[in-house]
């Protein structure tokens, strides 16, 4: 008598566009997906890209792309997942038109739109601002998908309810040809500033330490070093000394800006990091405890990236702004990690 031969489970592959430095293919890829490349047009992200992962870089202009390369980075029988985060500046609370749709950035979600009408891939994910939604080129992307046979689920996400020690809000959507699909439910458990980086040594402001190349923290003015010493852990400069106040504090405008030239706390997770976040006057990036801004590392650490991923080969290639640019443009892997294991209890429920 013959034994009923299991169903073979298909490989899930992924090409993320826009990928930048790795976060959400490192996410993708810890969920157990296999991430074939990754694509930006930032020459910066190659060595941070390949490096951490086991993926191929292609720079290159997402509109240059066509549906037919793509193509043939999956394997014929595999399970497509066409993922990406176009780039969010277009869509943040400074992008006050929300039916503007003119200039390069804005165009980006319509060439990810024609790249998954020419690939029809099986899952789609993509992660922005929460103001994304607002604006007419989402809307115009959702419709592209849903007249594409895609079933979505959208919204926006608490990145401190899937383990990121930050408090960051993403959209994310996620859409599948093969049913019905939903976001990722959120977990319970939340890190602090203290869990994630309350174990790296101390350094100082302007210094670096011997083992790791991007522990290390921008020097502080003589004004700036009085004012994070006057500082308490999730104070504002109203906790200072009057002459250590900017001009700009005094104006009725400035007086609402309170998370400037501040410290974080220990006991709850960390402001949103961005591509500002090693300056202490940029945000609420002043260590709770050491007189200095958070290092790159640190940064990194609360953006959810593992405490030994790379971002540049060596000394020779070690520029503040530019890691900082890579660090807060990112996906938090660990948000990307939860979209993946979503994306395969999804398929693992259709296909059985």
């Amino acid at each position: 008598m013959r034994t009923p031969s299991r169903k073979k489970k298909r490989t899930i592959e992924a090409i993320d566009l826009f990928c930048g430095a790795g976060g959400l293919t490192r996410g993708l890829i810890d969920a157990g997906i296999k991430v074939k490349a990754g694509i930006d047009l930032d020459k910066a992200c190659r060595f941070p890209y390949e490096a951490n992962n086991a993926a191929k870089f292609i720079e290159a202009d997402v509109g240059e792309i066509t549906g037919a390369l793509l193509k043939k980075w999956y394997a014929p029988t595999a399970v497509k997942v066409l993922a990406g985060c176009a780039p969010c500046q277009p869509f943040s609370t400074l992008a006050k038109d929300p039916n503007r749709s003119s200039g390069s950035r804005w165009k980006l979600l319509e060439e990810f739109a024609r790249l998954v009408e020419e690939v029809q891939p099986d899952v789609v994910t993509m992660e922005n601002v929460p103001r994304v939604r607002n604006h007419a080129p989402y809307k115009t992307f959702e419709a592209a998908l849903k007249r594409n046979g895609y079933h979505v689920a959208a919204g926006v996400l608490r990145c401190a309810s899937f383990g990121v020690p930050q408090e960051r809000r993403r959209f994310v959507l996620l859409a599948s040809r093969l049913g019905p699909i939903s976001l990722p439910a959120p977990l319970k458990q939340e890190m602090t500033v203290q869990e994630a980086i309350g174990h790296l040594p101390p350094v100082a402001a302007g210094d670096i330490t011997s083992k790791d190349l991007l522990h290390r923290a921008r020097g502080l003015s003589p004004v700036n070093l009085q004012r994070i010493q006057a500082s308490v852990p999730g104070g504002t400069w109203e906790d200072w000394p009057a002459h250590l106040r900017a001009p700009c504090h005094r104006t009725e405008s400035g007086q609402s800006f309170k998370s400037v030239y501040a410290r974080m706390r220990w006991d709850r997770p960390a402001p949103t990091i961005t591509t500002q976040c090693h300056n202490f006057g940029t945000g609420r990036f002043g260590h709770p405890e050491q007189d200095r801004a958070i290092t790159l590392r640190e940064a990194a650490i609360l953006q959810s990236f593992p405490s030994d991923y790379r971002f540049v080969q060596g000394e020779d290639d070690f520029f503040f702004s530019v890691i900082a640019r890579l660090i807060g443009n990112a996906v938090p892997p660990l948000l990307g990690k939860a979209v993946g294991i979503q994306i395969k209890n999804h398929i693992q429920q259709i296909e059985g």
